[in-house]
């Protein structure tokens, strides 16, 4: 018997489910774009592996401090420490939305 595999998205089905009419993945999402300084939400979309910030992360809000690529660098706090967060433009929300 072997080890249980312990991945990127183990014990988060539940935080990463979609409802059925909700499932695929929208072009706006994909194709929106932030300013560096704004304010945005990770709210992460299940449909797209990539680029996706780790699970624990969901919901946090943070500032957009960089670009990398496709990417996004946002800012967050975690238990009083400043971390940065990488995530494409399908898992951010701005501020509002």
């Amino acid at each position: 018997m072997g080890w249980k595999s312990h991945g990127f998205r183990f014990r988060s089905g539940r935080k990463l489910r979609k409802r059925v009419r909700e499932r695929g993945l929208k072009i706006r999402k994909v194709m929106q774009t932030f300013e560096i300084g704004q304010t945005v939400h990770i709210d992460i979309e299940p449909a797209s592996q990539k680029g996706m910030p780790h699970p624990r992360f969901q919901g946090r809000t943070g500032k957009v401090v960089g670009i990398r690529g496709k990417a996004y660098l946002v800012e967050i706090t975690d238990g009083g420490k400043k971390k940065v967060v990488f995530a494409r433009p399908e898992h951010l929300k701005p501020m509002g939305a």
